[in-house]
């Protein structure tokens, strides 16, 4: 694998929303929580029909080793427990809570005692956080570290390089301390020489604020980052802050590095001194359908319909709502999807911006090879798709591609490039499948 440098794209910012401080908003007449709002397993239900929950009471149990407890974020009745289907399209169940109004607590809230390693790792695990810059993956999997001695730098992802978004521009404003608290934190338990922040230049405020509450610390710094999307990719900010690459098919760890969302640390030092888990979420409204464009504190399984009332409404009729940010954000079919623990942003854009342009043939002029900052070839993956060559695709390494629309983006001739990607990987994963099971039965 080949990285380049300073790869990527340059995306109109569209930071509206970065001077707002987040709005609390009221307790939803009802909110639906889904147990799979996570990567790995999801939980198991352990609330039924008419039980009465508090806010942080657990209702959903951790369903296996990557997987996350999930917690009411109301008070009130669950109403039932059933199935609904997600974004991608999968069934999962879901807790159903109508709410009285209180946002009253579970009695059972307590901060956990926290003196070593271990319990700090279960504490996190119990606190139901996950990556909530959007990839959802059970933290404290990521912190059960074996091996401390294998941690060489903690990586802070500030770098929000996605349009609208600015949920973690305000975590790094109005969470400073919860922030520097999770760096206590690291330091204690994870035994972190090098803290290193990564915040792109279009964030002066941001920047400013975590240099100033890391001014003492010798083991922390903050680096300013081009503003080049997809600046906050794993791979990528793990290349652009130390210099290293992680080899496909392994993990941070394996180059000495772990990577936390700024968010995430805010969330894990809030959780260790008071004992609230994860039940709500900040997350940026906005986008040409809305009327007034805000950042919102809102309980996690709030509707997106009750999210954008709150917001004003629409100034015009929304074409398209995505779960996310313009570039790798998911399209939703109505607006009763939940709020999710990894939800950053929610846009609705009028038609103009939500029309789909007219695909026109590939004139291969590289532009797509140019800007991806894996250094892969969208080229040839188009090729070894349309020949269904499985081989060629693994060998192209289609499954390092992280799906971050570099190359959608600067297609002059607006091909839709990561459907065609997505279509390759499970092609591929069908392919090895099959060898597997041939060589299986060979043996």
């Amino acid at each position: 694998m080949s990285f380049f440098k300073m790869s990527g794209v340059v995306v109109p910012h569209m930071k509206n929303t970065c001077e707002m401080q987040a709005e609390r908003m009221p307790a939803p007449k009802s909110v639906v929580i889904p147990m799979n709002m996570h990567i790995g397993a999801p939980a198991k239900p352990v609330v039924q029909e008419g039980d009465i929950v508090g806010v942080g009471q657990l209702i959903g149990e951790a369903g296996g080793f990557v997987s996350s407890p999930v917690y009411a974020s109301v008070s009130g009745k669950v109403t039932k427990v059933d199935k609904i289907t997600g974004t991608n399209g999968a069934s999962a169940d879901a807790v159903f809570i109508e709410s009285d109004g209180q946002m009253r607590p579970f009695e059972g809230i307590k901060a956990p005692t926290v003196t070593n390693f271990e319990e700090f790792v279960a504490a996190v695990r119990d606190s139901g956080i996950v990556g909530l810059g959007g990839a959802g993956f059970p933290t404290a999997v990521k912190l059960g570290v074996k091996d401390l001695s294998l941690v060489r730098e903690v990586l802070i992802n500030g770098a929000e390089c996605e349009p609208y978004i600015t949920s973690d521009t305000r975590t790094m404003l109005d969470r400073a301390d919860d922030i520097k608290e999770g760096i206590e934190l690291l330091e204690k338990y994870l035994g972190a020489g090098t803290i290193i922040f990564g915040i792109e230049k279009n964030k002066p405020e941001a920047i400013a604020k975590m240099k100033e509450i890391t001014s003492g610390d010798s083991a922390v710094s903050v680096k300013e980052l081009p503003s080049i999307y997809p600046q906050g990719g794993e791979k990528v900010l793990i290349y652009n802050l130390t210099g290293k690459v992680v080899p496909e098919g392994k993990l941070p760890l394996d180059v000495g590095c772990i990577v936390i969302n700024v968010t995430t640390l805010a969330s894990i030092a809030k959780y260790i001194r008071t004992g609230m888990p994860l039940v709500e979420k900040c997350l940026t409204v906005d986008g040409s359908a809305v009327a007034s464009p805000k950042n919102l504190i809102v309980p996690i399984g709030t509707s997106l319909r009750d999210v954008y009332e709150f917001a004003g409404g629409f100034k015009a009729e929304p074409k398209k709502v995505l779960l996310g940010g313009p570039m790798m954000g998911i399209a939703v079919k109505s607006l009763d999807q939940p709020v999710m623990k990894n939800t950053n942003a929610t846009l609705a854009l009028a038609e103009k911006e939500a029309e789909r342009p007219e695909e026109n043939p590939c004139i291969h002029c590289g532009r797509c090879v140019n800007s991806c900052p894996l250094g892969l070839n969208p080229v040839a993956f188009a090729k070894a798709l349309s020949l269904n060559d499985c081989e060629a695709l693994e060998e192209l390494k289609i499954n390092l591609c992280m799906e971050c629309g570099c190359c959608a983006f600067n297609c002059p001739a607006k091909r839709d490039l990561i459907a065609r990607h997505k279509l390759a990987k499970s092609e591929l994963r069908s392919y090895q499948q099959q060898r597997a099971e041939q060589e299986k039965k060979e043996a």
